[in-house]
């Protein structure tokens, strides 16, 4: 799992997150997804190189979310990868974020 951070000079903050979100790396994430709200009042994260995510992933993001609604901040989620469109679908959360997702057509 890796995690990097852009900040732009309008305010926004980009957080790609890359590989698992799981349980074995939620701590970790924790961190780093939840700090950099501190510096700006918008935040994106990006899900693309997301490659597996289970309930704590999902966990994380719901935190995040509340999180940002708490302090009176934006945050949105972007590019979602297949793994996270699964999950998002599966617990039947994709309206919660409010983002607009691509349902990738399946075979």
């Amino acid at each position: 799992m890796a995690v990097t951070v852009e900040r732009d000079s309008s305010g926004l903050c980009r957080i790609h997150v890359i590989g698992e979100m799981t349980i074995y790396t939620a701590l970790e994430l924790k961190g780093e997804l939840l700090t950099p709200m501190a510096q700006g009042d918008a935040i994106e994260i990006n899900l693309a190189a997301v490659s597996e995510i289970d309930a704590a992933g999902l966990q994380l993001l719901v935190l995040a979310k509340t999180e940002a609604q708490a302090q009176n901040k934006t945050l949105s989620l972007t590019d979602h990868s297949p793994a996270v469109l699964n999950m998002l679908e599966l617990c039947d959360l994709e309206g919660f974020f409010g983002d607009t997702v691509l349902i990738h057509a399946t075979e």
